[in-house]
């Protein structure tokens, strides 16, 4: 497990919630923490009364503005990330919205909640993992990490995980839970393919559900630095609380396998949408 006293981190959604516990966290095991909100204004905020709450921390603090609905905003934010750090120990994809009024467009006309869970962590994922890799090289193997937010994903997303349309990507849905579930279920899809893409150079890519506040930042803090957490018995599994590894529903599992092998192929179909639709932004 990696020391935080030298270790670098970027929290989205960090600016309240379970974000701004975990990063408390963090900064009070003296880390390097980049407080990654939709404003500076957000961050500097939660800056403050982390620094109030923690004077004697020898961390560091770096507001970080990064939009997730706006994907055009995640690119010049790594760029100012990369001109100040050279290693990236842990992406935690913590920020998130749930039940906006339905149809709500992120500013590319995507859905805001596919938009704001998915693409947009697609991009800053893509952008970052040079640097996770060349991080991993420097680091006992599978302790620099990818962690997804997913929710608790038996309460309710569509048949199959995700509804898809014509065009080949997700169907917005005008239940309001189903279709912030059907993301998390995209969320939990992009957790795995990453999984895949990272292994080879040591990084794990892992989803978890969370709890209120602290609870789940304490959720996020296991999959991050425990050893227990290892690529070979987290595949077709994410973290509960306490500290609990647990199968995906069968929808997500079967999403993740070819329909020649027996699933639905749907995992492999929503990357190639994020591809798409997030090419113009890498």
């Amino acid at each position: 497990m990696v020391s935080t006293l030298s270790a670098v981190f970027i929290v989205t959604g960090a600016a309240s919630g379970v974000g701004f516990e975990f990063a408390r966290i963090l900064y009070l095991k003296s880390a390097t923490v980049y407080i990654a909100a939709r404003s500076i204004g957000r961050a500097d905020g939660a800056i403050k009364k982390l620094e109030a709450l923690l004077p004697g921390s020898t961390g560091r603090l770096v507001p970080l503005a990064i939009d997730l609905a706006d994907l055009t905003s995640i690119k010049p934010a790594v760029e100012r990330f990369l001109s100040r750090e050279s290693r990236l120990d842990g992406l935690i994809h913590n920020a998130g919205v749930m039940e906006p009024p339905v149809g709500s467009k992120n500013k590319h006309g995507h859905d805001l909640e596919i938009g704001t869970h998915c693409l947009g962590p697609f991009v800053l994922t893509n952008l970052l993992k040079d640097t996770l890799a060349a991080t991993a090289k420097t680091t006992p193997a599978f302790s620099v990490r990818v962690i997804w937010v997913a929710s608790l994903l038996s309460l309710g997303p569509p048949p199959g995980g995700m509804v898809f349309n014509d065009k080949g990507g997700p169907e917005p849905i005008t239940k309001v839970f189903p279709n912030y579930m059907q993301s998390k279920v995209g969320e939990t899809w992009l957790a795995c393919d990453f999984a895949a893409h990272l292994e080879q150079h040591k990084v794990m890519s892992v989803s978890v559900i969370f709890k209120p506040a602290v609870y789940g930042a304490y959720t996020e803090l296991y999959a991050t630095f425990s050893p227990k957490v290892k690529p070979e018995n987290t595949e077709g599994k994410y973290v509960m609380a306490w500290g609990r590894l647990e199968p995906l529903p069968k929808d997500v599992t079967d999403g993740l396998r070819s329909v020649q092998a027996g699933g639905s192929g749907k995992a492999a179909m929503f990357w190639e949408y994020c591809e798409r639709e997030t090419a113009a932004y890498l």
